[in-house]
């Protein structure tokens, strides 16, 4: 009998082609009064490459603690953008990179393959940009899925952050807001690496949100449900420390859920469910108590 963690694997599926390793290349720094920052593009595939974002405390005396925090685009996550004067107005307060650090974590974040699968002449934020990098990704990997590609890129963040010595890699977190949330939580789940998990509203139940774009599961959904898989057996089959915070899209039902998970006990301490009930996005306190989460698995 396959393993829960094999069986998700499976789902997911893989592409025609091997992914390369993931080599890095470091394209600038930048510096701010809080922390310090380094540009790369890191390959993810036999002809692209993602615009990768490091960031650092001001201060490193040892090997720091760090969390991978993935979302549309890193500039988003950090609340700035340090090469020129872009609006981020919409991501105040779920800034997740620019909270952490002053927390003394390292942080990484990257372009999600909308951005770096297929060249499009769209603007950044246009959400036809998912469906067409989607349909091409398909196209060239009958036997993979969006939700796939999401997890081996965030995945190569996690290889990047191993492989750097200013991070202590037993100490390694993940955190996501929406489809960050939902990158976090697949990701979090299935890689051995990954020591604690902070998903923000990604909407846990099939019905609550947009699983079934093709960006994502697209119509595998309801063959997973047939098989009796649904998020609380991905959260047993990597049985990772896990807090979510519910607004919108998550609510008590989603709490339930995860109470469902296989390999926790009752009231485990690992499955943590703050729901503020205010909206999609987090308040500041709600975030700050998710984080202390983080730390009392990574610090």
């Amino acid at each position: 009998m396959k393993s829960a963690k094999m069986r998700w694997l499976n789902a997911l599926g893989e592409p025609s082609d091997p992914i390369p390793e993931g080599r890095m290349t470091l394209v600038s720094r930048f510096f701010h009064p809080e922390f310090d920052g380094e540009l790369y593009y890191q390959v993810n595939g036999p002809a692209t490459a993602q615009r990768v974002m490091m960031v650092f405390p001001k201060e490193i005396h040892s090997p720091c603690p760090a969390v991978v925090v993935p979302f549309y685009f890193p500039e988003a996550m950090l609340g700035i953008n340090p090469y020129r004067k872009d609006d981020l107005s919409r991501y105040v307060d779920v800034d997740m990179m620019y909270h952490l650090v002053k927390r003394g974590y390292i942080t990484i974040s990257a372009d999600a393959f909308h951005l770096t699968y297929y060249k499009s002449d769209r603007n950044r934020g246009d959400f036809t940009r998912w469906q067409e990098a989607a349909e091409h990704l398909l196209a060239d990997h009958p036997n993979w899925t969006g939700m796939g590609k999401l997890v081996s890129d965030t995945k190569l963040l996690i290889d990047a952050l191993e492989a750097d010595e200013r991070v202590d890699a037993s100490r390694i977190g993940i955190a996501g807001h929406s489809l960050g949330g939902k990158m976090a939580m697949y990701t979090g789940c299935l890689d051995d690496r990954v020591k604690a998990i902070l998903s923000s509203d990604p909407g846990i139940l099939w019905d609550r949100t947009n699983w079934r774009d093709i960006w994502y599961w697209g119509d595998k959904v309801d063959s997973l449900i047939t098989q009796g898989m649904d998020h609380a057996d991905l959260l047993g089959a990597g049985q990772t420390p896990f807090c979510l915070l519910a607004g919108d899209f998550d609510n008590e039902e989603s709490g339930q859920m995860m109470l469902r998970a296989p390999g926790f006990l009752l009231e485990d301490a690992r499955l943590k469910i703050i729901n503020h009930a205010t909206g999609h996005r987090p308040p500041p306190a709600v975030l700050q108590e998710g984080y202390d989460f983080l730390d009392t698995y990574l610090k």
